[in-house]
């Protein structure tokens, strides 16, 4: 079934996709002037050159171009569709908190407008290709990012990690991009589980154009969600832009690799920002791709959680109490059970040569009689042998 929003008014859903391609994301005057006067609204005073001084300046000449129709029908044609607040599988749960902390920059900025790649602002609308609603996949939804430049190790703990989550029910969000992203899409798909690629172009393109088979395998069971109408190229500030979605739509961030100065780290500082889990996979301390993890690691006030498998990454951002992954064990060992006595006896029988109970009780500092009585014990779980003249610590099967 194709998640649609038939009953949102056609006036209403021309003016969001005009309002995405005039405007730039991350503007949050431009949002507050939208959610004030309605799209309808705004869009027409943007068209005829009304709007407030500030906000009319974010279209520029765009604002004489109206490519609307031909995006929809673009879309529509490529299987996807625009996505307004106004539809009934619009994520409003998941991007409140970017209406809160648009508000609260506003507060803090006043008229003087903020750096459009590190607000933090709702998107006007979405534009999706992929049969499932969007508020559904994401509802229980995990970011993984990382570094292009990922190494060996980075790419099979993302794909361990998604493919984790994937069997716990969690979706895996990320960039699409090569390497850690890519790994973690795969492992995603590779559980059977939806993955969704938030893109910095139009979703009716393929960027990376070497990942369009990925994003093939993606449409059948996950999203494609951009900010931008299809046709719109990845422009390199849009990375930027784009981050704070993905942290948005997600309970929490993973970053499995980053380099001292990367998007994953941007996207995590966005995912802190708005109260989201912040969690980081540590790595060597010699690898240049670990460094972002480990900075990250070492904020001694706002730090990220370290993590390791796909169940701590659940215990962080999951039910409180219903989520716990289970506490990390040791190989268990029959020594582990002995009793006091047991255990030093079995420490003062020698390794070579065999020795009589009453030279063990003297190591062990016990009776001889408590030595004659776990020894018999101890032969039985293999710890211990007699020799023929003593007894002495059985050897391993390896060495024997």
């Amino acid at each position: 079934m194709t998640a649609g929003g038939g009953e949102v008014p056609a006036e209403v859903r021309l003016a969001r996709a005009w309002l995405s391609r005039a405007v730039e994301p991350g503007s949050v005057a431009m949002w507050q002037f939208v959610s004030e006067a309605g799209p309808v609204v705004a869009a027409a005073a943007l068209r005829a050159g009304r709007a407030p001084r500030a906000v009319q300046a974010l279209v520029g000449a765009r604002a004489q171009e109206d490519l609307s129709l031909g995006d929809l029908a673009r879309v529509q044609r490529a299987g996807g569709r625009l996505v307004a607040p106004e539809d009934a599988e619009w994520p409003a749960a998941a991007l409140h908190c970017l209406t809160l902390r648009a508000l609260e920059q506003q507060a803090e900025d006043g008229d003087r407008p903020r750096d459009r790649t590190t607000s933090l602002v709702p998107p006007l609308a979405l534009w999706v290709r992929g049969d499932h609603p969007l508020d559904e996949l994401v509802d229980r939804s995990v970011a993984l990012v990382g570094s292009r430049a990922s190494t060996a190790y980075g790419e099979h703990v993302a794909a361990e990690l998604a493919h984790g989550l994937g069997e716990r029910g969690w979706t895996t969000v990320s960039g699409g991009a090569f390497g850690i992203d890519a790994a973690a899409h795969r492992g995603s798909l590779a559980a059977g589980a939806p993955t969704v690629v938030v893109l910095a172009c139009g979703v009716d393109r393929a960027y990376p154009s070497g990942h369009s088979a990925l994003f093939a395998r993606v449409l059948e069971d996950g999203l494609l969600v951009s900010e931008w109408p299809p046709g719109c190229a990845p422009l390199r500030h849009r990375f930027l832009v784009r981050n704070r979605l993905i942290a948005a739509l997600t309970r929490g961030t993973v970053v499995v690799e980053a380099a001292a100065r990367s998007g994953a780290q941007a996207t995590a500082h966005r995912a802190r920002d708005l109260g989201r889990s912040v969690m980081a996979v540590p790595g060597p301390v010699t690898s240049a791709m670990s460094v972002g993890c480990h900075e990250l690691l070492r904020d001694s006030e706002r730090g990220a959680r370290l993590v390791t498998s796909a169940a701590q990454v659940v215990e962080a951002v999951g039910r409180i109490g219903e989520d716990l992954a289970a506490p990390v064990h040791g190989p268990a060992s029959v020594a582990d059970s002995l009793s006091d006595v047991a255990r030093r006896v079995l420490d003062a029988c020698p390794v070579r040569v065999g020795v009589p109970p009453e030279r063990l009780a003297s190591v062990a500092g016990c009776e001889v009689l408590d030595v004659l009585r776990v020894l018999p014990a101890l032969e039985l779980h293999g710890l211990v042998e007699w020799t023929g003249t003593g007894w002495r610590v059985a050897p391993r099967p390896r060495d024997r």
